[in-house]
């Protein structure tokens, strides 16, 4: 593909190894050859690196493989997740998992990106349903439009919900954005 194609997310091979596109920008300055400024993390031994692709250079985009996963459960190890086809065990490190370590609740199922026999990268799906543990009382007068406040949910992210939201309720939460999306009846 050429490096004008390049989108955050993709993985390619630089220099001979797997690369995740974490950033790019596409840049046309005045009147010099357009050229794409690429941050990369390698996937095998978790550098960052920078570089500038011409826009018409060749870039060899990597393969992967999509696989169904279930959470398991989670230790000091990692997040367990078991293939959902084969049922083999696997454990996802905390380098991968990051911030979404929460996120992952056992029995949930989401989407696995594999490259050479190994998971690289996942997608969370796109709501859960959570309660609501902790929050400030509700307001009476409080509408959809009003202002939000923090909530606390039961695997422990702290969210912005509407004044109306009251502690014990279950709500939608998009956990890609983090972000509340309604309350469930």
């Amino acid at each position: 593909m050429k490096a004008n194609d390049i989108r955050k997310g993709h993985v390619i091979y630089f220099e001979g190894k797997p690369h995740l596109v974490m950033d790019f920008t596409h840049r046309t300055p005045g009147n010099l050859r357009a050229f794409v400024q690429v941050r990369l993390r390698n996937l095998g031994s978790g550098t960052q690196t920078d570089h500038r692709f011409s826009a018409t250079e060749n870039v060899e985009e990597a393969r992967l493989d999509s696989k169904p996963m279930q959470v398991l459960y989670q230790d000091g190890n990692g997040v367990h997740v078991m293939d959902a086809t084969t049922y083999e065990q696997f454990t996802l490190d905390a380098d991968l998992v990051g911030d979404d370590a929460p996120w992952m609740l056992p029995e949930m199922t989401f989407d696995a990106l594999w490259l050479e026999g190994r998971p690289i990268s996942f997608k969370l799906p796109s709501s859960l349903e959570l309660e609501v543990v902790e929050t400030s009382p509700t307001m009476k007068t409080a509408t959809k439009s009003s202002s939000a406040k923090p909530a606390k949910l039961s695997n422990g992210v702290t969210i912005n919900v509407p004044e109306f939201v009251g502690q014990g309720e279950r709500v939608r939460v998009n956990p890609r954005e983090r972000e509340y999306i309604e309350r469930v009846k």
